[in-house]
Parts: C-alpha cells; structure tokens; sequence
C-alpha cells in the first residue's frame, strides 16, 4: 500500500440527504496493491452532535469542493472523553490517485553517485524490465 497524500478542509455532515451541521476533516489517502484509493482519517464537529450520530451507517460528507465521501465510524464505541473528534473510513468520490497531495517534506534521497540502483522485478521499472527480458 501506498502514501498519496492528505486531504483536509470543511463541509457540511449529511445523515441519510439532510445536511446536519458544518464539518471538518483531515484523511490520508492510500492507493492499495489492487490499485483502489482508500482513506481513513479524522472528523471534527460538536460533540454533542457527534454523540448523537456516532454509529450510523448514513452518514455522508459534502466537501466544499463538492465531492461526497461515505463516512464509516472505525471504532465500535466512541470514548468517553469525546472532544469533538472521531476516526473515519472513508469511501465515494475520492480523488485519482494523481491529484492527492503529499503532506509531508520528506523528500527521497538521490541515488549515489555512479551506484546502479538495483531494480526489483516487482517495481513498474522492474517489472517492465523482466517482461521485456523474458
């Protein structure tokens, strides 16, 4: 599985097709072996609220941008000290793998001076190359 990026911003919290109250997220997307984008991450909005919807198997989010993403509670019961916050899988109209954006500044490190990098078969590289070899 695959970092993509994070996606986070505002919208509004949708039970069944009647808009609940406005919203924040922040999700990490991931582009699986089978080549799926998933993602998971974090909703914030009042606890009271999050309280009374915590569970439901109608939720949804429209995005600022538009987009609507099917919310599914990770944990089987929200804790106790519930502050507003609570974990989410998250699936729909999730960006192409291409147009996640990278959070962090981590950066790969160049390959060494006049070292071959090896190529495993299972990288695209790789791959291509043992198609073409055999």
């Amino acid at each position: 599985m695959d970092y993509l990026g994070g996606l986070r911003g505002t919208g509004v919290l949708l039970c069944g097709n009647a808009s609940v109250t406005p919203m924040q997220y922040d999700f990490d997307g991931y582009l699986s072996n089978s080549g799926e984008v998933t993602s998971c991450g974090e909703i914030r909005l009042p606890a009271a609220v999050l309280k009374d919807i915590f569970g439901r198997a109608d939720l949804k989010l429209r995005t600022a941008g538009g987009r609507v993403l099917s919310l599914r509670f990770s944990e089987k019961r929200l804790p106790t000290s519930c502050v507003g916050a609570a974990h989410v899988d998250v699936a729909g109209d999730l960006p192409a793998a291409a147009d996640w954006r990278r959070r962090s500044g981590w950066r790969a490190p160049p390959p060494a001076t006049g070292a071959a990098r090896p190529q495993s078969r299972w990288t695209r590289t790789g791959a291509a190359q043992a198609q073409a070899q055999g």
